[in-house]
């Protein structure tokens, strides 16, 4: 299975084509005249933009796999892998990544609304760049003949969003929200509302690291809905969490993961007020 997350920001390439903006404006001038028209007020300079006008930078995916029923292993996947690298930084390779890996390998799919938000800009963002996706829009002919992920209640795409949370201001609840009374670290110290100015001065890399918070996350809810619906034990529920642990400390201890030590001690301060 794949837990994912994406990041977006506003695409000045699609805000100068739609809003037929000087092609020598500025990015960053075509980003502040993109939310002042999608009406940018001072209590809110920011606001939301149709996904479709936004570029994808990041993407993190929390691969789990199995060799044999004994030999269950955990892999990191950030695209991009090198934020300084310009070619695997651009959005169709991001897209590219994804996408291909997905239909090459079929994997169970899981996100935090992200059948109407992850999968949905992927999806968007992959016409505007012109990708083809072949193995992933194939769709069987019959629901039980293979994995279908544009259809909804398949086990091959699971928004956990949809599982847990519900309409209203009541019953909906946020990845952050769910996550950290389960005793599972949430935000620390960034949300998405901060990446797009993070884009703008040039912090990829941090954005790309608080992405993989966010799959981290991901995952670790997973975990505790699959256990809350039998499908691990107790000890097995267990078990899967001291994998995620002993694998944080892996890429810790391969020193280029530093900021995953706030979130290995984050989990491990809620943890232990949880029980």
């Amino acid at each position: 299975m794949w837990a994912f997350d994406a990041e977006w920001v506003p695409d000045p390439v699609s805000g100068r084509m739609l809003y037929k903006l000087p092609e020598d404006m500025p990015d960053n001038d075509v980003i502040q005249q993109m939310w002042a028209l999608n009406g940018a007020t001072e209590a809110d300079p920011t606001p939301f933009l149709k996904t479709a006008l936004c570029r994808v930078v990041s993407l993190v995916v929390l691969e789990r796999f199995k060799r044999d029923e004994n030999d269950i292993r955990l892999r990191l996947h950030s695209f991009p892998d090198d934020p300084d690298n310009p070619e695997k930084s651009a959005e169709p390779h991001i897209i590219r990544s994804f996408l291909g890996g997905v239909g090459k390998y079929q994997p169970q799919v899981v996100g935090f609304n992200s059948d109407n938000s992850d999968l949905k800009i992927v999806i968007q963002r992959g016409l505007a760049n012109g990708i083809q996706a072949k193995e992933y829009c194939t769709r069987p002919e019959k629901p039980w003949q293979g994995n279908d992920y544009f259809a909804r209640g398949q086990d091959c795409n699971i928004d956990l969003m949809e599982i847990i949370g519900g309409f209203g201001r009541t019953y909906g609840v946020s990845l952050n929200e769910i996550a950290v009374v389960c005793g599972i670290p949430g935000k620390l110290g960034t949300s998405g509302d901060d990446v797009a100015e993070m884009w703008m001065t040039g912090h990829l890399r941090e954005i790309v690291q608080y992405n993989q918070y966010d799959a981290f996350t991901t995952y670790l809810l997973w975990l505790r809905l699959a256990h809350f619906a039998g499908l691990f034990t107790t000890q097995q529920y267990a078990d899967e969490q001291q994998r995620v642990e002993e694998y944080l400390e892996q890429l810790i201890n391969n020193g280029n993961s530093d900021h995953l030590i706030l979130y290995r001690d984050e989990w491990r301060r809620l943890r232990s007020i949880r029980g």
